[in-house]
């Protein structure tokens, strides 16, 4: 039977093509491919998911710039456990983030919406995904998750914009549940090998943040962007946290040496965070990638109009 329903998703994304009433060179599609969901607008690819198949937890394995320079590297050599764009904390003491030691997996259910639409005049397309996350050991859920992801290309700022939105509930065997993890744990990035050098990173508070170890820094800001070589191709990424987010503004993660990654916290390293059930966490992020070096007046603008649509 779950062999029949994963057969049947694929079956109507495989045929989804909603064309928005836009142009054909605009058109926003919806496609599968080898457990892969990929947002593509006119004959570009805006991102890819992967949800089936996946060690331990789905991600966005590739996210391109208007110019199609992909900026996320899945599960390189050094990491394994670094899957391009990845959410992970740990759940009442189960770290999703790491893959050694018994780690929690996160397991993909369903797909219950798939859609292309438009939202302030901008076509997108996304999914909602439940997902579980499970104590592999036990077979004990710890956590459920309401994922929405929607990609769009905005042409007025010439940039890609991926929203990321978790939903966190307690399931109804538990009463509550405890995320806790390193001060690197959250929405997490890592970048292609050649930007792990000569990159920059800047914030909207302009400081230099505080040091925890290293190179590491942690700082508090409404987003923090990263302008770096993409295969000799100069891209800005940024993420945003939403100010309506618990414990904003966003403590942001950052590390150069001995490659570059960018991290939406929740301090829960210093301070643990107790969901109970029936009071699901719900947190919205986004990521924009332009081409070239944008100035931080393009980004707040950008920023502004994410928070007005999302």
């Amino acid at each position: 039977m779950r062999r029949f329903k994963i057969l049947a998703c694929v079956f109507v994304l495989l045929i989804l093509t909603i064309s928005c009433g836009m142009p054909v060179k605009e058109r926003v599609h919806i496609t599968t491919e080898q457990n892969v969901l990929s947002i593509r607008g006119g004959d570009s690819v805006l991102s890819c998911y992967r949800y089936e198949d996946v060690p331990f937890k789905p991600c966005v394995s590739q996210l391109f710039s208007p110019q199609s320079v992909n900026v996320l590297r899945d599960s390189p050599a050094d990491h394994k456990h670094h899957h391009a764009l990845m959410f992970a904390v740990a759940a009442d003491g189960v770290n999703f983030w790491e893959e050694q030691k018994e780690p929690g997996q996160q397991v993909h259910r369903r797909f219950v919406e798939v859609k292309t639409a438009r939202r302030g005049g901008i076509p997108y397309g996304g999914f909602v995904e439940r997902l579980d996350w499970m104590n592999p050991r036990t077979e004990e859920l710890l956590l459920e998750e309401s994922r929405r992801i929607e990609v769009s290309s905005v042409k007025d700022f010439d940039v890609t914009v991926l929203s990321w939105q978790s939903s966190l509930s307690a399931p109804a065997a538990k009463e509550s549940v405890t995320l806790s993890g390193s001060h690197y744990f959250g929405l997490g990035m890592r970048f292609v090998q050649s930007m792990d050098a000569n990159g920059r990173f800047r914030n909207s508070e302009g400081g230099a943040g505080e040091v925890v170890r290293g190179d590491e820094r942690v700082t508090l800001a409404k987003w923090c962007a990263y302008t770096a070589q993409a295969d000799g191709h100069l891209v800005t990424i940024a993420m945003f946290g939403h100010p309506d987010n618990v414990r904003g503004p966003t403590l942001w993660f950052t590390m150069t040496k001995p490659f570059a990654y960018l991290s939406a916290t929740l301090n829960l390293y210093r301070e643990p965070l107790k969901i109970a059930r029936g009071n699901p966490l719900c947190l919205r992020y986004a990521v924009a990638v332009w081409d070239g070096q944008v100035e931080d007046s393009q980004i707040e603008q950008v920023y502004s109009w994410w928070v007005q649509n999302n």
